[in-house]
């Protein structure tokens, strides 16, 4: 198996690896993409679908996975827990967007993340719809589609925007504060792609300054956030008090834009647990 912290082959090769991968499960899910009247959608949830293309993807991805990394264990969306021996994990989401994919929409991506020593490392994301590679982490770079991407730029409150992720299982009380803060504690511009993956991307390339979502899983931020590190991005996350089950209630995006929604997550934070006690 190719080292990943740097004795053996280079860290390129697992890069190259890994981005085959993806795209060559890219190419499965688009072979579904283009033949959405046949796909057979389940509900996992209100608003919360499934397909076999989610499944399909997963198989090959755990497959591939294990097979050029066989200490390794990988966690996967649909159901995919396989425990290794080297302490690392690839936690994949074999179809972020799932919504979007059955809907006929362009945002829905493939993530491939490392987690060792209970932290993000490493992510491969593709969005095959939209031919959108980014690959980056720890000792990598962060590129997009081959080419080194800037810093995220400062915050501009005059024209920022940011991206928001609500599970549907959320509280009406907490979709509504996330709403009236933006709206007005923040007075900024807010998009809902129906994609964590696709959210992060937009906060990559500058599209947007930040994220929040209330109810996203590990595996929908655990490639983004190290390719987003890179590029000087901060997020909320207390990687060493969070399990790789748990849902999330987080922010990410430019360090002042994490600063200035800290006060949301707080509240709507709090919230939750109060109501899960």
């Amino acid at each position: 198996m190719a080292d990943l912290n740097g004795s053996g082959p280079s860290r390129r090769t697992v890069e190259s690896v890994v981005e085959e991968i993806a795209r060559r499960a890219g190419a499965i899910a688009l072979s579904h993409f283009y033949s959405l009247s046949t796909v057979p959608v389940e509900k996992k949830g209100h608003l919360d679908l499934v397909t076999e293309a989610d499944r399909e993807v997963e198989r090959f991805l755990i497959e591939n996975l294990r097979r050029a990394f066989p200490d390794d264990g990988v966690f996967g969306e649909e159901g995919g827990d396989i425990r290794g021996v080297s302490g690392r994990v690839w936690v994949i989401d074999p179809i972020d967007g799932t919504f979007n994919f059955v809907r006929g929409g362009q945002n829905w991506a493939i993530s491939i993340g490392l987690y060792e020593n209970r932290h993000p490392t490493f992510g491969v994301i593709y969005a095959p719809a939209r031919d959108l590679l980014l690959t980056g982490g720890k000792a990598v770079e962060t590129r997009l589609n081959g080419k080194p991407m800037p810093p995220l730029p400062p915050l501009d409150l005059s024209r920022a925007s940011m991206g928001i992720g609500l599970h549907p299982t959320v509280a009406t009380e907490d979709r509504l504060e996330v709403v009236r803060f933006i709206s007005d504690d923040l007075r900024i511009s807010f998009r809902c792609c129906g994609s964590a993956t696709l959210s992060l991307i937009e906060v990559a390339m500058g599209e947007t300054d930040g994220y929040v979502s209330l109810g996203d899983s590990t595996w929908d931020v655990m490639a983004a956030l190290p390719i987003l590190s890179n590029l000087g991005g901060a997020h909320t996350i207390d990687w060493d008090h969070t399990e790789l089950a748990a849902k999330l209630r987080f922010a990410c995006g430019s360090g002042e834009f994490v600063e200035r929604v800290r006060p949301l997550l707080a509240k709507v934070s709090d919230s939750g647990r109060a109501r899960d006690a």
